[in-house]
Order: structure tokens, then sequence, then C-alpha cells
């Protein structure tokens, strides 16, 4: 599994994606638009250490979707929307998983390069934070 996380404004959000795309063995972690990266003080102290475990590149997002499609990758986004596929439902064996920004998601222009959105189904709220989001994603979708 590959993590692509465009437009992420949180730093603490950065570091705990970094520390779930770790505990989850995620292969490569893309960061993209304004997604910040490592080296920061804000980063390091919600990775505890997972910046250094996980293979990281900062990219366009174009960029990034085209090399994992080249490689073999089903390119789907986490988010919300009455075209989401329910994540329990995926049985792709290679997917790079793109987040969005916590505000607005992903944005259209990046959702028309998408293979396909997955939706964590939520009860009462419909929205969950990014951080928390991701590692519920990267769990369900590594126990396939």
């Amino acid at each position: 599994m590959i993590i692509i996380a465009h437009d992420i404004r949180s730093l603490h959000n950065v570091g705990s994606i970094f520390r779930n795309a770790a505990a989850f063995n995620v292969e490569k972690l893309y960061l993209t638009g304004f997604t910040e990266t490592p080296p920061r003080k804000e980063i390091a102290k919600v990775a505890l250490g997972a910046e250094l475990l996980v293979d990281w590149a900062k990219t366009d997002v174009t960029a990034a979707i085209d090399e994992c499609r080249q490689a073999g990758y089903t390119v789907l986004g986490l988010e919300t929307g009455e075209e989401a596929v329910d994540i329990a439902l995926i049985d792709e064996a290679r997917i790079a998983l793109v987040l969005g920004n916590e505000v607005a998601g992903i944005d259209a222009e990046t959702r028309q390069l998408l293979d396909g959105l997955v939706v964590i189904p939520m009860g009462k709220k419909q929205s969950l934070n990014v951080s928390v989001a991701s590692g519920i994603a990267m769990y369900v979708l590594t126990k396939k």
C-alpha cells in the first residue's frame, strides 16, 4: 500500500499519518501539495520516530498518482459522497490511497485523476479527523 497525503494542513496530522504508515507497513508515503515534510518538531512530536522508518517523498500530486499507476497500483481517494464505495468491499491487491485536506477533502482536480473513491461508513457524524481516518483505512486495506 502507498499513501498520498495531499494538502494536509496540520503538522500533527502529518506526524500521525507517518505513525500509522509505520504501524501498517506502508510501502511509501507521498507528501503532496502544501503538506509539510520532516524535519519539523511538530511532525516528530506525534510521529515518535516513524518519520525515520517510512520511505517518503515530497512531490506533485499528479506525479505521485502517475508513478503509482505506472507501478500497477489502483489509485483510490478516501472521501465521503454517494459515489464512494465502502472501503471494506475493496479487494484490490495494490492500492495507492489519497488522503485529502482536513476541511475541503480531495479537490475536484485531483478527484478526476483517481480510479475511484472509498468511504469509511459512519453513524451520526459523517467525518473523521484525517489522521484517524487514515489509520482505519490502512488497517482495513492491509487486512485483506
